[in-house]
């Protein structure tokens, strides 16, 4: 007879009870360890969070900035409403053709994979 003997007072159900009980206390510790590391990546990342947003902010008032110069720029040749006209018609133009390739780009994401032309 082995030394590891089960007890003959437990019943299977008491077992499978004790079992269940150990299997939710290891899946809160899981959860809980995911959320503690989900939390610390969170920490450290949010200083460069911080940063990039700032970066974009400022490279949007450095956009605003040229757009302006550039009307400023062409007002002296064509006058103020013509320069402010095809700033903007330009500044559009550039604007569709890059939320067009970015359409492009994300539409193969969402592409059913059993199509071979990948749209």
């Amino acid at each position: 007879m082995s030394d590891q003997e089960p007890d003959s007072d437990e019943s299977l159900g008491g077992v499978i009870g004790r079992v269940m009980e150990d299997g939710k206390a290891y899946a809160e510790a899981e959860i809980a360890y995911y959320r503690a590391l989900a939390a610390e990546r969170f920490a450290a990342a949010r200083g460069g969070l911080y940063l990039g947003i700032a970066a974009l902010v400022l490279v949007q008032g450095a956009a605003i900035a040229l757009i302006v110069g550039l009307v400023l720029s062409l007002a002296v040749l064509t006058g103020p409403l013509l320069a402010t006209l095809i700033v903007v018609l330009v500044t559009a133009g550039i604007a569709a053709l890059l939320g067009w390739l970015a359409y492009q780009r994300v539409r193969t994401i969402f592409a059913d994979p059993r199509k071979g032309d990948g749209a």
